[in-house]
């Protein structure tokens, strides 16, 4: 969640030091750190469900997830972020020694936010389709019941979405399924949506 820009301009190296001693993350493009706000209990709750599941589901396979501390690089645009929870089950790749920035996810998820939302779909999954290893691509709002499922099929990115809770995701290049009712529980929806 970008909420400011800081005026100077750093080097990958720069940031990457000054970012392994922050207390606070920050995301990185274009030369220029953007500051990451807190997540609201939706937020959070919906992270969590979609780790746990995972996690359950990977457990004793050569797959892994990681959830929002994990940084993603994409090499081709030079974008450093922090999504919300990314997968793969491939042989992990880092960027260096340190282990902290995944270079070959095959599943990236976003929770959105209001002050995200654009940018998630838009010009963030832009430098996130520069990933060859990405095969899959999420979206969760936390206001409503709604997963939208991004999948590469050749050049192409096919897009599904689900918004009842008797639905489920299926991601085929970690083949693990999420159920709609797992992501949203505990989650505090609008009544109308609760119904759904």
């Amino acid at each position: 969640m970008r909420i400011f820009a800081q005026k100077p301009e750093h080097t990958p190296e720069e940031y990457l030091a000054l970012e392994r001693k922050a207390e606070c993350k920050s995301e990185y493009v274009n030369g220029r750190m953007f500051a990451m706000t807190g997540a609201s209990r939706q937020h959070n709750q919906i992270t969590f469900n979609i780790t746990v599941a995972l996690g359950i589901q990977l457990k004793g396979r050569p797959c892994v997830a990681y959830s929002s501390d994990m940084r993603v690089k994409v090499t081709q645009t030079g974008l450093y972020a922090y999504p919300d929870v990314v997968a793969t089950c491939r042989e992990p790749r880092f960027e260096d020694a340190f282990t902290d920035t995944l270079l070959n996810p095959a599943v990236i998820i976003e929770v959105l936010s209001e002050s995200t939302e654009a940018y998630d779909r838009g010009e963030k999954f832009a430098h996130y389709r520069g990933l060859q290893s990405l095969l899959e691509y999420l979206l969760v709002a936390q206001d409503r019941i709604c997963v939208e499922h991004y999948g590469r099929q050749g050049k192409r990115w096919i897009l599904t979405e689900v918004s009842e809770l008797g639905g489920t995701i299926h991601l085929d290049s970690i083949d693990c399924t999420l159920s709609i009712q797992e992501i949203y529980d505990k989650v505090e929806l609008r009544a109308k949506e609760r119904s759904g």
